[in-house]
């Protein structure tokens, strides 16, 4: 008998260490996002009212010509929906892991990663 009451207790602690150890989700400040961000020639501008805008100069896109997009940034998911000339939205989910007042970096759950420098606030 003691010796079940033994491995019940050690199963309740082991149990509660194991839930107690999970990560904690980090939340990011979205006033850092912020500006307009560079990777190469991909440019990503985010305005504070929630909306934003991309192009890609490689590709003869410039800002004047880019597509707008409406963002959030929840803890550290980070949302895009592309708003389509035609009509239409195009949702983009991201997972921020670094966001400082000149370093953006975010992956999205098909393993891609994308890293940004701020190029002005």
């Amino acid at each position: 008998m003691k010796r079940t009451l033994f491995y019940i207790t050690i199963s309740v602690l082991a149990s509660f260490l194991a839930a107690s150890c999970e990560m904690e989700e980090v939340t990011f400040d979205e006033s850092l996002l912020i500006g307009k961000w560079q990777s190469g020639t991909l440019y990503y501008k985010y305005l504070e009212d929630g909306t934003g805008a991309t192009w890609d100069e490689g590709d003869d896109v410039f800002e004047d010509e880019a597509q707008e997009f409406t963002w959030t940034l929840v803890k550290s998911e980070l949302t895009h929906i592309h708003i389509l000339e035609m009509g239409g939205t195009v949702p983009k989910v991201y997972t921020v892991t670094e966001l400082t007042a000149a370093t953006l970096k975010y992956h999205d759950d098909f393993g891609k990663s994308f890293s940004f420098i701020k190029v002005n606030p």
